[in-house]
């Protein structure tokens, strides 16, 4: 499920700036990247099952294994964890909407957090 209306899809931000506020807003980068793309992760384990929240980005300009990067986020998605398969993102997937909720939020603090250091305004 794509998440709509919150900025992100519009960032274009350094890397190691990203890094830091997705950080602070439990978005995780971990080994989730290659030399030119990068996923922040927020997991949720819940009554319902594991969700991910996920924003991607890719670079244009740098490399990412060294740090010296601007990263363009793209749209954040949810998704649901099946094991073994991995991460499911349908129409068909039902996300509950406290979860949506919580996910929007964190969204928004972190484009509010980023807007000083937008490269694209």
């Amino acid at each position: 499920m794509y998440i709509e209306d919150t900025g992100i899809e519009n960032i274009v931000a350094d890397l190691s700036v990203l890094d830091e506020l997705m950080h602070k807003n439990d978005l995780i980068r971990a080994g989730q990247w290659d030399y030119e793309r990068v996923t922040y992760d927020k997991k949720y384990v819940i009554k319902e099952g594991t969700y991910y929240l996920r924003v991607f980005g890719y670079t244009t300009d740098g490399d990412v294994d060294t740090r010296d990067a601007i990263i363009n986020l793209k749209k954040p998605v949810l998704g649901k964890h099946y094991y073994p398969h991995g991460v499911e993102y349908g129409e068909d997937e039902h996300f509950p909407e406290s979860l949506v909720k919580d996910c929007v939020a964190t969204l928004k603090a972190v484009n509010t957090a980023l807007i000083p250091y937008n490269f694209k305004k």
